[in-house]
């Protein structure tokens, strides 16, 4: 399209020079002495024509782009808007059984004596029904997420609050202890208060699964002029068998929790949690990434603007 366009542009440049010249005897283009006369007079009338007739030819052209531009992108706007309701519709269907066969699989479970062979495949079952579970809810995350544009600053003090109580209870089943160290009032940022709250879940809730039993998972926040920077350091065996860069794609994978952690028997990789973790931070003008990982532990820094005060 955009070759389409010059090649109209051109041809209607060399239109306008050659209606122009055409307007000029040939024996005043010969003739030395009407040289001047033309330059002064008819030279400066044939480029101002020329100009604007070039000018009326790039708006033609930029108008023609613009109309064929909207009609190749409409289809695929369409397309991806039908791809988004069926993914939603397709986990919402799956949601409820999933949620029902976790429910009969748990009260099997506990009718079990806590010697009988059954119980350790029963708890298996279990586990692949609840990552089942979380596969459907990052699906359902996936699609439903907020429109881009101009957001209104939240405070994050009273979210980092709300979310790390929360999983400090997971922790706490899990062994895991869930800290977080103190934050100012007054920093607030453009993000969404759900679409911050579940990138947080996502990435407190992968430190946990990858903590061993007895460490603690640290909540930090950095404050800085124009910036806000929350790390999330965890006490694991770090990040094996992936570059730490790709751990934001959609269902990594990577070397899976360590036997003990309380992570092991779940489903191995990243899901498409911390993927939508980048997706919240992108969509906020920000960034999210691995700021160190080795055995002693991995630290995952979720970097977002601060919202200026007014």
């Amino acid at each position: 399209m955009t070759v389409a366009a010059t090649v109209l542009v051109v041809a209607v440049l060399v239109a306008a020079s050659s209606i122009v010249l055409g307007q000029i005897p040939l024996s005043h283009l010969l003739d030395r002495r009407h040289h001047e006369e033309f330059i002064d007079v008819g030279g400066l009338d044939a480029l101002t024509g020329i100009v604007v007739i070039g000018l009326i030819a790039i708006v033609l052209a930029c108008a023609l782009s613009l109309v064929a531009t909207r009609r190749v992108v409409a289809p695929l706007v369409d397309a991806l808007a039908r791809q988004r309701r069926f993914v939603a519709d397709a986990s919402h269907e799956l949601r409820t059984p999933l949620a029902v066969l976790d429910a009969r699989l748990q009260v099997l479970e506990r009718s079990l004596a806590p010697q009988d062979a059954h119980r350790r495949i029963v708890g298996e079952l279990r586990a692949d029904s609840r990552a089942l579970i979380a596969v459907v809810a990052d699906l359902l995350d996936a699609v439903d997420v907020a429109s881009p544009g101009r957001q209104p600053p939240v405070e994050l003090a009273p979210i980092i609050e709300v979310v790390v109580s929360s999983m400090r209870m997971l922790g706490q089943d899990r062994g895991v202890r869930v800290t977080a160290g103190a934050v100012a009032p007054d920093v607030r940022v453009p993000v969404p208060e759900t679409s911050l709250q579940r990138a947080l879940v996502a990435v407190i809730d992968n430190a946990v699964k990858n903590s061993t039993a007895g460490q603690a998972v640290e909540v930090t926040v950095v404050a800085e002029r124009s910036r806000v920077r929350i790390a999330v350091r965890d006490h694991g065996p770090g990040i094996r068998g992936i570059p730490p860069e790709r751990v934001f794609d959609r269902f990594a994978h990577a070397g899976g929790p360590i036997p003990g952690s309380p992570g092991a028997g779940s489903r191995p990789g990243f899901g498409i949690g911390l993927s939508l973790v980048q997706d919240t931070a992108g969509r906020a003008g920000g960034w999210v990434e691995v700021t160190d990982t080795s055995p002693a532990g991995t630290t995952i820094t979720i970097a977002l603007p601060r919202a200026r005060r007014g």
